[in-house]
Formats: structure tokens, C-alpha cells, sequence
């Protein structure tokens, strides 16, 4: 058994887990103008909960709200909530479903993961690292690709922007009270 199967397989651990949002982030980047310059953003406000079963499953859900998103740039972040990118109007909601966990090596694993942006669901393969931490609080961290296009993203004038955005989360999740 890999470490991360020994943690997912603790009945100590088995229950409800939530978010820590001080503690937590939710990032993104993409290409832009034909490649030449990298857009980092975050959003600012996002809210989470999971479940261990203690006999190697995981379940858990993360919400995103999609205003939320900061780039540092108001004109820009104005466009990306536009009905050109997030729609914020019509889809204030960024959701990820996770509904099993697949340990590979040490403390790495695959999540199976369900993105839904701007009303569209897709599976999104998730890679991440799970790590138990000093204060028996646990953090999943990952990133993954995103395209656009899959998620009626697909504005792109001139072709300035690149197909794909990098999708990242430092998720810190601590044990619900029972």
C-alpha cells in the first residue's frame, strides 16, 4: 500500500472535511497575445467540503464563484466576466465534483473530477498530491488543463489567446466537528 492508501484507509479519518478558505487557493493561467505574455489570475471567492470514508474513497465538491475572478487588471477582469468568457450573469457558479480517488506513488493521486463551466459538464482528469499535515488538517494540491472551447469558451479574437488555461487549487481541508 502506497502512503496515501494508508491515509485514505484510516477509519480515523473516515467523516466530513471543509474547506479552509484562509488557508486555500484557486488559480489560473493562459497564454496571450500569440503566446508572448502569461495572464495569472485567482479567484477570491470559492467554498468546499469532502468526505473520506476510511476504506479509500474520497468525495468532495468545490464552488467557485465566478465574479470572484482577479487578474489585477479591472477592464480585463470585467471582460473575463463577460458573456465572452465566464458569463457571470447567467453562470455565477464554477463547480468540480470529485467522486473517486485513484492513489499512484507516495502521496500522489488521480482524482476523477467533473468540471461544470458556463453550464457545460465535462470529466477533467485531475492530478494532485495529498499530503496530511502537522495539524491533522489535509491539502490536496493539483493543476490541470482546461480547454476553453469545451466549455463554450472559445472567444479568441485574432487568435491572441491560447486554447487552454491552467486551472490550479491548494485546497487545505480540516475535519468537520462531529
Amino acid at each position: 500500500m502506497t502512503t496515501l492508501e494508508t491515509l485514505l484507509n484510516d477509519p480515523d479519518l473516515a467523516g466530513v472535511w471543509n474547506l479552509d478558505r484562509d488557508r486555500s487557493a484557486v488559480t489560473f493561467k493562459i497564454s496571450n497575445m500569440w503566446g508572448l505574455l502569461r495572464v495569472k489570475g485567482r479567484f477570491t471567492d470559492f467554498s468546499g467540503d469532502g468526505q473520506l470514508t476510511g476504506a479509500g474513497a474520497v468525495f468532495g465538491r468545490l464552488d467557485i464563484r465566478a465574479a470572484s475572478l482577479d487578474t489585477g487588471i479591472g477592464r480585463r477582469d470585467k471582460h473575463l466576466r463577460s458573456e465572452d468568457f465566464f458569463d457571470v450573469e447567467k453562470y455565477p457558479e464554477i463547480s468540480v465534483v470529485v467522486t473517486a480517488v485513484e492513489p499512484t506513488k507516495g502521496r500522489a493521486a488521480h482524482l476523477r473530477a467533473n468540471f461544470t463551466i458556463k453550464g457545460v459538464s465535462a470529466p477533467v482528469p485531475l492530478p494532485v498530491t495529498i499530503t496530511e499535515l502537522d495539524d491533522g488538517s489535509i491539502r490536496f494540491s493539483g493543476a490541470t488543463e482546461i480547454v476553453r472551447s469545451r466549455f463554450d469558451m472559445g472567444w479568441n479574437k485574432l487568435g491572441m489567446m491560447g486554447a487552454a488555461a491552467t486551472a490550479a487549487a491548494e485546497a487545505v481541508f480540516v475535519r468537520a466537528p462531529q
